[in-house]
Parts: C-alpha cells; sequence; structure tokens
C-alpha cells in the first residue's frame, strides 16, 4: 500500500514538472512572438518562415553550445536597415536572404577567431563609442519608416504607440515583457473594428500549410549592404550572453564559450537565410521571463522552439499576421526603434566612455554619415556597382572603425 502511495505521488509530481515545463514554454513563446513576427511583416519577409527558422536556429544553438545556455534566438532587429535598402535596390528579398546567409558565415568565423585570439582582442576594435552611436543609427534611420506606416491612420496607430508606452512605464513582471504583442492585439482589434482588415485572406488560409521557403541569391552589392551590421551585432550577443549568465548565475562566456554561442547564432542565421527568414539573434525577452519565473532549465527554451516550428505550419496564424495594418505596425515602431537608438545611448553612457574631443568627433562622424541617406537624401558611400554602393549605416561603420584606429591607436 505504502508503496502505491509513494508510486502515486512520484507520478503526481512528475506530472506537475511536466505541466509546469509546458506553461514556461508558452510563456517565453508569448514573449517572444511580437518582435519575432515584427522584423518580416515590416521587411515583407515571410512571417511564419520566421517563426519556423525562429524555433529551428535555437535548437541549432543549443547543439552548438552543449545544451547549456537557456536562450531564445528570434528575428534580429538589427538587420532591418539593412534588408530594406537591398529590397529598394534589387526589388527582390532573395538577395537580401544572401547577405544574411554571408553575414551567418562571417559569424562562424567570428566564433573560430575568438577561439584562436581571445574575446578581448577582438572587442578593442569595437568599443563603446563606435557600437554606440552605431546602435543610435539603426534606431533613428527606421524612424522614418514607421512614420510613413503610422500618418496612414492616426487614431489606430496613436492607440497602438499610446497602449505599448503605458505598459512599457507601469506594467510590472510578465505583463510588461508582453508590451509588443498586447499592444498590437489592441491595435488591431480596433483595426477589426474600423473595418479596414482583409480578412478574406485568413478565410482562405489552410489550417495546416507549408511555409514558403524561398532559396537565396547572392550579390556582392547586396553582400556588402547587410554584412557590416555583424559589426553592432556581434557586440549586442557579448551583452545579451552576459546578462543571461548573470541571471543565471553562470558564466557562459568561458563556459560552453563565447566560440560556441557565436558558432550556433551564426549558423543559424545562415539556416534562416538559406530559408527565407530574417536573421536570428539572442532574445533579452526570453532573458527577462528566466528573471521573472527564476526557471532557468535550457530544456524549456527547446520546446519553446518545438513549439515555433510547428506554428510556422498553422496557415491561419501566418495569414493573420500577414493582415495586420500599416497603422499598428507603425505605432509599434515607433516604440521599437527609439528603444533601439536609447540601447546605443546607453552603451555609451553605461561603458563610461570619455566625452573628449577624439571620440565626440568619431561619435558625431558616425551619426552624421550613418543619417544622412535617410533624414538628408545625401547617399556618401563607397560604390560597389553601377547601382550599389555601400553606404549608411556600413559605409559609417567602416570609417568609424579606421577613425578610432588612427585617432585613438587601437
Amino acid at each position: 500500500m505504502q508503496e502505491k502511495v509513494i508510486l502515486t505521488t512520484t507520478c503526481e509530481a512528475t506530472s506537475f514538472k511536466r505541466l509546469k515545463k509546458f506553461i514556461l514554454a508558452i510563456q517565453h513563446l508569448i514573449a517572444m512572438f511580437g518582435a519575432t513576427v515584427l522584423v518580416p511583416i515590416l521587411t515583407g519577409l515571410n512571417p511564419s518562415v520566421a517563426i519556423f527558422t525562429a524555433g529551428l536556429g535555437t535548437m541549432i544553438f543549443h547543439l552548438c553550445t552543449k545544451k547549456k545556455v537557456p536562450v531564445f534566438l528570434g528575428s534580429s532587429f538589427a538587420f532591418i536597415p539593412g534588408i530594406l535598402a537591398v529590397k529598394e535596390v534589387y526589388k527582390d528579398l532573395r538577395y537580401a536572404q544572401g547577405g544574411i546567409v554571408v553575414a551567418g558565415l562571417v559569424y562562424v568565423l567570428a566564433s573560430l577567431l575568438v577561439k584562436k585570439v581571445g574575446a578581448e582582442r577582438i572587442k578593442k576594435f569595437l568599443p563603446p563609442q563606435i557600437v554606440g552611436p552605431m546602435i543610435m543609427v539603426i534606431g533613428l534611420n527606421l524612424v522614418p519608416v514607421a512614420y510613413k506606416s503610422a500618418k496612414t491612420n492616426l487614431l489606430i496607430s496613436v492607440t497602438t504607440l499610446s497602449v505599448a508606452v503605458g505598459i512599457i512605464l507601469f506594467g510590472k513582471g510578465l505583463i510588461k515583457q508582453l508590451s509588443i504583442i498586447i499592444a498590437v492585439t489592441v491595435g488591431y482589434v480596433l483595426s477589426l473594428a474600423l473595418g479596414i482588415v482583409d480578412t478574406s485572406i485568413i478565410n482562405s488560409a489552410k489550417f495546416i500549410e507549408i511555409p514558403r521557403f524561398t532559396l537565396p541569391k547572392f550579390s556582392f552589392g547586396a553582400v556588402a549592404i547587410i554584412v557590416p551590421v555583424v559589426l553592432v551585432v556581434f557586440m549586442e550577443h557579448i551583452g545579451d550572453i552576459t546578462t543571461n549568465g548573470q541571471v543565471v548565475g553562470k558564466d557562459f562566456i568561458k563556459d560552453p564559450g563565447l566560440d560556441r554561442t557565436l558558432l550556433g547564432d551564426g549558423l543559424a542565421t545562415m539556416v534562416a537565410g538559406f530559408l527565407g527568414g530574417p536573421a536570428n539573434t539572442t532574445y533579452g525577452e526570453n532573458t527577462g521571463v528566466l528573471a521573472i519565473t527564476k526557471n532557468y532549465d535550457p530544456s524549456v527554451l527547446r520546446l519553446t522552439a518545438i513549439f515555433a516550428m510547428v506554428i510556422g505550419f498553422i496557415g491561419k496564424v501566418g495569414a493573420v499576421l500577414k493582415t495586420v495594418p500599416a497603422p499598428v505596425i507603425g505605432g509599434i515602431s515607433f516604440v521599437l526603434y527609439t528603444m533601439i537608438a536609447l540601447i546605443g545611448v546607453k552603451t555609451i553612457k553605461n561603458n563610461n566612455v570619455e566625452l573628449n574631443i577624439k571620440n565626440i568627433i568619431i561619435m558625431a562622424t558616425i551619426l552624421i554619415l550613418g543619417l544622412l541617406p535617410s533624414y538628408a537624401g545625401i547617399n556618401i558611400g563607397i560604390p560597389i556597382t553601377s547601382t550599389v554602393k555601400i553606404q549608411g549605416l556600413s559605409f559609417a561603420a567602416i570609417v568609424g572603425v579606421i577613425m578610432n584606429m588612427l585617432l585613438n591607436k587601437q
């Protein structure tokens, strides 16, 4: 009798653990969902493919990192300006895919370099006085894009924006982590009420549908536009992995090692590019969920990845995402792009960058060169072909690195 009681108790405990893991995985999925699908919606990539490649990329990352790091990979906002620039020039997103594939390859090569020479030697070429302004350029360059979408219906865009800002300022815990998806949902419901959502796409979509995977095309010009963004996301990766480790109480930079986390991120991005998804990056939203739940089991994130891959095959979900109206996207984009710019400011502040004349010149040069195309229509850059040149963020990054080497002897 006693053995039966013990067995029953054990089974109940096991069932409870499984249910808890399931709930935690759902929380992570919801936390990353809004940002992950927003990138393809903004750029024109397929949302279903983005969700699937985020899940697949996460599984690849966990295999590369010995299943030790509780990380989920989602769509990277840093690549949005490059994707849009390639789309405008080539009129074909598959060339942007090619740039993403090569960017992932650069990440893989960086992982090998880190393993050989160490992260510190590489980081000295990307000090905060370069990375901070570059992050600011990424966010500020996208503000005009957000305004263009927002002005199509100010009632909807302002409502979406207000809900997001309200939750960010006054929300707590998981609710704050879900600010994007809650704001988009409110904006979407309002759009439905005003009759500006084309529901025919949802009605005609199949419940189960294979995502529309597309193969990349390669062009040196497209690669030259997208790949320099790696300079920013390299530092973003280090920051995210460090923060994740601080929350968990482990040093993931040492074990399993920065080279392994970079390798996982790079391979995941390459696979995403080959299938038609955006570049992957480690997601701060999921680190926030870890901090809230105090559950640091990496297997929970792998379960989240499986859920994401399954959702990628649910056609109705992809159809709903495709019908998100422009003013909803514009409203939420204002929040996201402003937050990206503020991260750049915080990078400068938190690293105590000395505001001497040399650093001021470097930072001002990066900001000016990076913002000229979007705000002044001046396209200073390095010609690659008759129609393509390295300009904007890419050109600013190259000039910034060279100036820092010359002025600060780094």
